[in-house]
């Protein structure tokens, strides 16, 4: 049985008006207060938790009780929403 010819598909390029248009701004990294301000939020977080812990309620501030830990988690979540941007 003979073999039969391969065809060669053509290579598809789309018009122009519809290729994706590069943008500088975007392909960019990110500014270098982006990582300082994240991990400094996740200290302070991180800090506030432990010092609400160690000293059972006395420290960061004692009137707020309970609501220390929203306080901390609150900068730990404040710290993702900022890692996120991070490119």
């Amino acid at each position: 049985m003979p073999k039969s010819r391969v065809r060669k598909k053509k290579v598809y390029t789309a018009p122009p008006e519809l290729r994706p248009q590069s943008k500088r701004a975007e392909n960019q990294p990110s500014p270098t207060w982006v990582p300082v301000t994240a991990v400094v939020l996740i200290v302070v977080g991180i800090g506030w938790l432990v010092s609400f812990y160690l000293t059972q309620g006395a420290f960061p501030v004692e009137s707020w009780e309970y609501w220390n830990l929203a306080v901390g988690f609150a900068a730990l979540v404040a710290s993702l929403l900022v890692l996120s941007r991070w490119r």
